[in-house]
């Protein structure tokens, strides 16, 4: 959730573009395999087969099953990355620049709804939601790059936000908490997406879970005597 620093894919074009048009056929296809079943259950076959690839394609672009499926993560995380990037490009720039409390919670709304639009209106979600849910109840192969990545990264960024939003009145503990649970609700959403689409209808979970999240933001910023004058009220 931080700025990525991660260089660009290469240019799918000249030489590359049938390689990189498998590969992605294949990176598709592990996903559509282990979001479903796992690492274990799956076989390079049955993911060669379903990519319409021979199998010496999928040892030659990612080495082995594990190889593959820690590019999955990296497909993932990437993914994460370029969703989030401008909202974390803004939200870095107000804190290096020192901003006051009340724009870094603008800044942190921006990047809460940037995250819910990813996850709540990507189209092809449910496949990254099993592969992820898996890596965090089993610490799968892909655990640690997704936490490197992904996960510890996030959490951090937003952190360090909602300690700033809030003005110093939260320790970095009471902040990561807070941080960690807006990122968790969301997840949440995306995670129980088939109990959610049947809930809530897809017009309005979006924007509602979005003003969720800004009503714990204005809350954090608001000074105390300020948030005690309005339950007063």
């Amino acid at each position: 959730m931080k700025p990525s620093t991660q260089p660009p894919l290469r240019p799918s074009e000249g030489g590359y573009a049938k390689g990189e048009q498998t590969r992605a056929r294949l990176l598709e296809a592990a996903l559509d395999c282990f979001g479903p079943d796992g690492f274990e259950r799956v076989t390079t076959r049955q993911i060669a087969t379903r990519a319409g690839v021979n199998l010496p394609a999928l040892t030659y672009y990612f080495g082995s099953k594990e190889g593959l499926y820690l590019a999955c993560a990296q497909h993932i995380a990437g993914q994460y990355s370029q969703a989030l990037n401008l909202a974390a490009v803004e939200a870095q720039a107000a804190l290096d620049a020192g901003l006051p409390p009340a724009v870094i919670g603008e800044r942190l709304k921006g990047l809460m709804a940037a995250l819910a639009g990813f996850l709540l209106a990507s189209s092809d979600a449910v496949n990254r939601n099993l592969f992820i849910q898996r890596e965090m109840a089993n610490r799968g192969p892909a655990f640690d790059l997704l936490y490197d990545r992904l996960w510890g990264p996030g959490i951090e960024f937003a952190a360090v936000l909602v300690e700033r939003a809030a003005g110093g009145r939260l320790t970095p503990t009471e902040a990561g908490v807070r941080a960690a649970l807006m990122i968790a609700s969301l997840a949440g959403f995306g995670e129980g997406r088939a109990v959610i689409e049947r809930a809530i209808s897809k017009s309005d979970r979006i924007d509602y879970a979005i003003a969720a999240l800004n009503e714990q933001i204005d809350a954090l910023v608001r000074p105390p005597s300020a948030t005690q004058a309005a339950g007063d009220r």
